[in-house]
């Protein structure tokens, strides 16, 4: 057979056979990003490290409360994704933990329960958000949990703010949840975090508290009692200011007037900056979609406050 013969029965077998390597690719996934909503400050945070990430297919983002809710709603966010071609969608809760009322919202309005807290029902319901009705499949992935993404973005955070990290003590605060449960589960999902953050930075000491913001006022206090009792103790052991980062997903009321009240007096170095903008939790969006990591089924837990932000 002459060469040029050859070449051109190649050609010809090649595309015959694309249309069936084209058939064998993945279906276009859409990544719809949830968060907590805020104002405009502490959204634009949130669309900014959207942005940044880099997930291979489209990105939206939903709110689900504050101003921004009804014009960032789950519903309008997946129809968009599905119109604009996507054959699957992959839900990331911007969400400091899988054990909340948030996520459990997150959780409904993708199908995967149809348990919801009637007080997390009725915040959607205001907002005019509801399940969207599209004939792709939709799925969840964790919350931020114990990811290690973070450990970087902490560590940024905290190193920005020490003089001699070998010297002084971290202290790591979050928003935390309601029940005693969830506690548990929180905490046991950050201390590998500040583990690491210990082992990434050099630290002499790293703890890590949650003042439980949206608890009943006894327990909100008694939490917060003990973090101060724990800050004061780190500072007495290395005679320096105990260096204090936030474990929040963004800069806002929280972070600049609460915590700041709650550490009033201590020997602290405090800016309030949370995990957002930091590109770092760009990063944690691509993993999350790249591994699709559920969560296990939440056990019952008692009702969680709409203000909670994680």
């Amino acid at each position: 057979m002459q060469p040029l013969v050859r070449r051109l029965l190649i050609a010809a077998a090649a595309l015959v056979a694309l249309p069936l390597t084209l058939g064998a690719q993945p279906a276009p996934v859409g990544t719809l990003l949830v968060a907590h909503g805020g104002g405009p400050e502490w959204n634009a945070q949130v669309k900014e490290v959207a942005a940044l990430a880099r997930t291979g297919g489209l990105l939206e983002v939903s709110f689900l409360m504050g101003p921004g809710a009804p014009t960032h709603r789950f519903q309008d966010a997946v129809r968009r994704l599905v119109e604009q071609g996507a054959r699957e969608i992959v839900v990331v809760p911007l969400l400091v933990s899988s054990h909340s009322g948030h996520y459990e919202q997150i959780r409904y309005l993708a199908g995967q329960t149809d348990s919801l807290d009637e007080q997390m029902r009725h915040h959607l319901h205001m907002a005019g958000i509801e399940r969207a009705s599209v004939p792709v499949p939709i799925s969840v992935t964790r919350a931020i949990d114990d990811a290690a993404e973070i450990t970087a973005v902490l560590a940024d955070r905290a190193l920005a703010l020490a003089t001699a990290p070998r010297e002084q003590a971290l202290f790591l605060i979050g928003h935390g949840p309601n029940s005693a449960e969830d506690h548990a589960v929180w905490m046991r999902n950050l201390r590998p975090v500040a583990e690491r953050v210990k082992q990434a930075t050099g630290f002499r000491d790293v703890k890590i508290g949650l003042v439980r913001d949206d608890a009943p006022a006894e327990v909100r206090a008694e939490a917060v009692r003990a973090i101060r009792e724990t800050i004061e103790l780190q500072s007495l052991a290395t005679g320096k200011p105990v260096v204090v980062v936030p474990v929040l997903i963004a800069t806002g009321q929280v972070s600049r007037e609460k915590l700041p009240r709650d550490l009033a007096g201590l020997p602290i170095v405090y800016r309030g900056e949370a995990l957002l903008p930091h590109p770092g939790m760009a990063r944690w969006v691509e993993a999350s979609v790249q591994q699709r990591r559920p969560a296990a089924a939440p056990p019952a837990a008692a009702p969680a406050a709409h203000t909670q932000r994680h």
